[in-house]
């Protein structure tokens, strides 16, 4: 899943915290999002389109991260999870049927400071 070609220690620490907060949505289970989550987050989701919606604050960012994990019927597949220095990128494909004619791929623009997610910016592929 991740990408080894960069490895200096800030690079390792972000790369850390984004696996450590995938696995909030693989395993449906939002319990790690108080560590997980700064006090200053942003997040810019990827819905309503055309331009989603922009969620400030640790509460907020954490009310909506635990809405989509715990929502029923729903998985993400995690495609990589790469960072270099501050920066990662998760890219994921959401699913919500039997099979990939019932998904969406997507990627997630992270920013993380002192351990902690400051910034995610959501996108999705359109038809």
């Amino acid at each position: 899943m991740t990408n080894g070609s960069f490895r200096d220690a800030e690079s390792t620490r972000t790369e850390e915290i984004l696996e450590r907060f995938n696995q909030v949505f693989l395993r449906h289970d939002p319990a790690d999002l108080q560590q997980l989550v700064a006090d200053d987050c942003v997040i810019e989701n990827t819905q309503p389109a055309p331009d989603g919606s922009r969620h400030e604050g640790k509460e907020a960012c954490i009310a909506l991260w635990t809405k989509i994990a715990m929502t029923p019927d729903i998985h993400f597949e995690t495609e990589r999870i790469m960072a270099r220095g501050d920066r990662g990128i998760i890219q994921w494909r959401l699913v919500w049927g039997p099979d990939h004619s019932s998904s969406v791929r997507g990627v997630n623009l992270m920013r993380v400071r002192a351990g902690r997610i400051v910034e995610a910016q959501g996108y999705v592929k359109g038809a």
